[in-house]
């Protein structure tokens, strides 16, 4: 008779124990799955959770193009000539600027491409380096009126001289974009937003000292103009209201947001990023409103309002000296966080149209050297503003028409195409924007401007 070995006896044991292994880890798996499954049910039931709120942020960041020392020079302007007149233009205006942020936004998640990369895809080289010209005029532009902005706030807060307070700005700025790009973009995104909350209530601080009547801000609700001049002012707070540059750089936050890390699905990223310029273009509307709301109640008919220091002075004249350093402090937040983003814009125009991928220190000189010429020549450089406002507009046009047609595109977008009804609102919004725009440099060549 044939004994048992030890290694027959054994025999079963090993294999029970790699079948309950086995079981073990199918079991671990289907309740990883199950997890999974119930995350991911959770999200769908609260859509603020905080699988939502790491998607917020891109928005923010572009959203600081809209508070730039531009628009305080505009609104503080169109209030202290024409009071509360205006109030409708800039609600308007804001939300136009959501529904172009969005798309922009919608462009990037849904392609992973910005705005500028589908552009040079589609253009033939000759093509592609005169729109990259143009877009470089237009950030050379941009950053004009922010590097001035903040010389002025410097001026007006240290008595810097305005060439070396534009230095400072650039040193500055640059050091800021040392934090873009990779795993501390999150950082550089951080940073935007704690400015754009000092500007904000650098521009607000003076309500509350003098609170405006809420009845006659109502009333500014009310669509109308008053004599030619005002329909200008309008034009250009609308027609400036659109920046080329947010327009292309928000298709390239949305993915560098996600630089490092796992992406959520094109579903959630749509849904968390409408949240997230509703929530960041509300701010930077209500900055926009205070300032002209500020303006009316305070510097109407005032004289010498027409300049960013001009304001301030008159600011610090009527509501004290306090309030005038605030807005000082608010416009120094304003010009150091828009040029930052600015010079991320061009370097991102500089890559997606030509391929290439310049350091950003280079792209920040580009910009940065045009404002410093003004500076040092020019008697009076928020004149500069003006020009710079005009050249501006002429690069609109080049960014919301290829936005309009791109994210209505079944080839570039899929499921996610404008349908009809949307895209035939963004036609009219961009035909709006457009022909203000017109109308702006039109009245400015005739010398009405």
């Amino acid at each position: 008779m044939k004994e048992i070995g030890e290694d027959d006896m054994t025999a079963p044991h090993t294999a029970a124990s790699a079948t309950a292994a086995d079981i073990e880890q199918e079991t671990s798996e289907i309740e990883k799955e199950r997890r999974i499954a119930s995350d991911e049910a959770n999200n769908k039931e609260n859509p603020h959770g905080h699988a939502l709120a790491s998607i917020l942020g891109p928005a923010f960041v572009a959203a600081v193009a809209y508070v730039d020392p531009g628009n305080v020079a505009a609104n503080i302007t169109s209030g202290a000539r024409y009071g509360y007149l205006l109030v409708w233009v800039l609600v308007l205006a804001n939300a136009m600027s959501v529904l172009i942020q969005y798309q922009s936004a919608k462009l990037g998640i849904v392609t992973n491409k910005s705005l500028p990369e589908l552009l040079g895809e589609r253009m033939s080289d000759a093509g592609r380096f005169m729109f990259f010209m143009q877009a470089e005029v237009i950030a050379i532009a941009t950053d004009l009126a922010e590097v001035i902005g903040g010389a002025i706030a410097l001026n007006l807060l240290f008595g810097l001289p305005m060439f070396l307070g534009g230095l400072v700005i650039g040193a500055v700025s640059t050091v800021m974009l040392w934090f873009q790009g990779g795993k501390s973009q999150t950082t550089f995104e951080r940073i935007i937003i704690v400015m754009l909350l000092v500007i904000t209530f650098g521009f607000i601080a003076g309500l509350f000292v003098a609170p405006p009547n809420p009845v006659e801000v109502a009333k500014g609700l009310i669509p109308r103009f008053k004599g030619t001049d005002s329909v200008l002012m309008a034009a250009s707070i609308l027609g400036a209201t659109v920046m080329p540059h947010a327009i292309y750089l928000h298709s390239t936050l949305v993915n560098d947001h996600y630089a490092g890390g796992e992406k959520p699905s094109v579903e959630r990223q749509l849904k968390g990023s409408k949240i997230d310029v509703a929530w960041a273009l509300l701010l930077a509307g209500t900055v926009n409103l205070a300032m002209l709301v500020l303006a009316a109640n305070s510097l109407h008919g005032m004289s010498g309002t027409d300049s960013i220091d001009g304001a301030q002075r008159a600011i610090a004249q009527v509501l004290g000296p306090v309030i005038g350093m605030i807005f000082s402090i608010g416009l120094l937040a304003s010009s150091l966080s828009s040029t930052s983003v600015g010079t991320y814009a061009g370097s991102e125009i500089m890559h997606g149209l030509l391929h290439v991928n310049a350091p950003m220190w280079a792209c920040r000189v580009v910009t940065l050297v045009p404002a410093l010429i003004v500076l040092w020549f020019a008697k009076d450089p928020t004149e500069a503003l003006v020009i710079g406002q005009v050249v501006l507009s002429i690069g609109i046009p080049f960014a919301v028409i290829p936005l309009m047609r791109y994210t209505h595109s079944k080839e570039l977008m899929g499921k996610w195409a404008d349908g009809t009804i949307k895209h035939i609102i963004f036609l009219i919004v961009v035909a709006l924007i457009v022909t203000l725009n017109v109308l702006l440099i039109v009245l400015t060549l005739m010398g009405r401007a």
